[in-house]
């Protein structure tokens, strides 16, 4: 064979390499090894979803169907509904009516319809659980920027409502914001901070993206367009369709991934709006938006700094925080830092705030700085109107606890029904009320000898503390034994002796001194310790 014959056999298969990896994405070696199909990178949309599985932010079970719902459909629990493209047409249509956006449907949305309810159906219900958490917040900013409400729903396009979920090219957080773009509209990447992934922030730079593409393009398909490829790539596509203006005119022009992207968004609308329709319910979330609040923090302070004294597990703080990305929340007295708590425990940390970051610098706080928070009882008459979870909103509790405290079996109260309620009012008293799930002894009953236990010199368990009498003619009260020197009190599973000693009144040296605790002690659950 010549030199020159060679060369153009080699142009020649040059050429059919490349036509293949154009036409497939993907390596041609791969495609002509053995023949192998096609084989395209997942799709970002599915692989949002997929992020779910590993959040662990759900309490057991979902929301059940109310009695209508149930009684209009009789679906069974694992029911997986489908329906020809008539019924799905026929709903779009009516929601295409009462919305600003083009929900057309076609072959490409049934296939994300069939993505949404169908095959990620159970991380669907994650995400509508932790739309509970979110959407109240997108949807009040959303209406302050003037931008229709549907367009909370592009959250689950983007991240699945998951806000530490990153991209294959690096974008982070609910809206899925690239660093540059993040910068641009303020949102700060630095080694301790990405507020990108700061759920309030990032919306709000959402907002103000979304509104500047309106403003070039003025249709909101087009801006879905732009948001999801860049305004650039929505230029050129209208200069190859040759001026077109509909994002379906000028789909065959942008780059794959834009062009299920409408589709996909169209899809979310339909079956966010009908749940029901498709047996779907969303999975209980640890907290909904009425369920948090936030406050400022003045000093810097570490998650599990914030996990001792509060008594809130670690990865719940870290999930409410998700802007924080090695555990500490730094300090700026240019502009502090926000922190994410439950709202039952907001009013501990405002009211002990200069004791906790004083129990944080190990130093000695005073008898004001751990001033006891009294649980008083109070009768809270139903009002017309109100449901379980706003008076849960009202006394700083959780639906849990309400249900608990009363005894519910269901979540619906009358108006006029009587609801028993606990509080913390700041007070000297250090004898809460007795809730129903706790016990009141009677006052003749004699305790046990009771042994206190330390740690051993060495760190490696425990041994007896010398010293110390046992105790009889005793009355106990949630866990305190009352005593003619003071009081015993026991220890349940994740005490702290900051806990106890803000409960108490009394100080963390006072209960060290009064039971002989050196550096290293161990609280045991079940053990009991001396309190002044």
């Amino acid at each position: 064979m010549s030199a020159k014959r060679g060369w153009v056999l080699f142009l020649l298969v040059y050429c059919q390499l490349q036509t293949v990896q154009s036409q497939t994405g993907q390596p041609a070696a791969n495609q002509l090894a053995g023949n192998l199909p096609p084989v395209f990178q997942d799709d970002p949309i599915a692989s949002a979803l997929d992020s779910l599985a590993l959040v662990n932010y759900f309490e057991k079970g979902k929301v059940k169907p109310t009695a209508g719902n149930a009684g209009k459909y009789h679906f069974a629990a694992d029911s997986i509904p489908r329906y020809d493209a008539g019924v799905y047409e026929a709903r779009l249509q009516k929601l295409d009516d009462e919305s600003p956006f083009d929900l057309e449907y076609n072959d490409a949305v049934r296939g994300y319809i069939e993505l949404y309810a169908v095959r990620k159906r159970e991380l669907v219900s994650r995400a509508m659980g932790l739309s509970q958490l979110y959407f109240p917040m997108i949807e009040q900013l959303l209406d302050k920027y003037n931008i229709p409400l549907e367009m909370k729903y592009l959250c689950i396009v983007e991240s699945a409502m998951n806000p530490r979920v990153r991209s294959r090219a690096g974008a982070m957080g609910l809206w899925q914001f690239m660093y540059t773009t993040g910068i641009m509209y303020d949102l700060k990447v630095t080694s301790y901070v990405d507020e990108r992934c700061d759920p309030y922030k990032s919306t709000v730079a959402a907002c103000e993206y979304l509104h500047f593409l309106y403003e070039m393009f003025g249709d909101w398909q087009l801006v879905l367009a732009a948001y999801n490829s860049g305004p650039g790539s929505v230029n050129k596509a209208i200069r190859r369709s040759g001026g077109k203006h509909t994002f379906w005119e000028i789909s065959p022009y942008l780059p794959r991934e834009t062009q299920g992207y409408v589709p996909a968004f169209i899809a979310v609308n339909y079956v966010m709006r009908h749940t029901t329709e498709h047996n779907l319910y969303a999975s209980i979330p640890k907290r909904t938006f009425y369920e948090v609040d936030t406050v400022k923090v003045k000093q810097q302070i570490t998650f599990e700094q914030l996990s001792a004294v509060l008594n809130i597990p670690v990865d719940e703080i870290e999930f409410l925080n998700p802007e924080y990305k090695k555990g500490v929340i730094p300090y700026s007295s240019d502009a502090p830092y926000s922190l994410c708590l439950p709202a039952a425990k907001v009013g501990s940390f405002v009211t002990n705030e200069q004791a906790i970051y004083n129990y944080l610098k190990k130093e000695k706080p005073t008898n004001q700085d751990v001033m006891a928070m009294q649980e008083v009882m109070e009768i809270h008459v139903v009002k017309k109107g109100e449901h379980l979870n706003s008076i849960a909103n009202r006394y700083k509790c959780t639906i849990y606890d309400l249900k608990l405290w009363n005894k519910l079996q269901s979540n619906t109260v009358k108006p006029g029904q009587q609801l028993t309620v606990y509080i913390n009012r700041i007070g000297t008293s250090t004898t809460p009320p007795i809730k129903p799930q706790q016990q009141l002894l009677p006052s003749a009953q004699v305790a046990q000898p009771v042994q206190l236990v330390q740690a051993t010199p060495s760190g490696q368990g425990v041994q007896p503390i010398k010293g110390v009498q046992a105790v009889q003619g005793v009355q106990q009260i949630q866990g305190v034994q009352t005593v003619t020197s003071g009081k015993l009190y026991t220890i349940n599973k994740g005490d702290t002796l900051w806990e106890i000693a803000r409960k108490m009144g009394t100080t963390i040296d006072e209960i060290k001194r009064l039971n002989n605790f050196g550096e290293k002690y161990v609280l045991l659950p079940g053990q009991k310790i001396k309190v002044s």
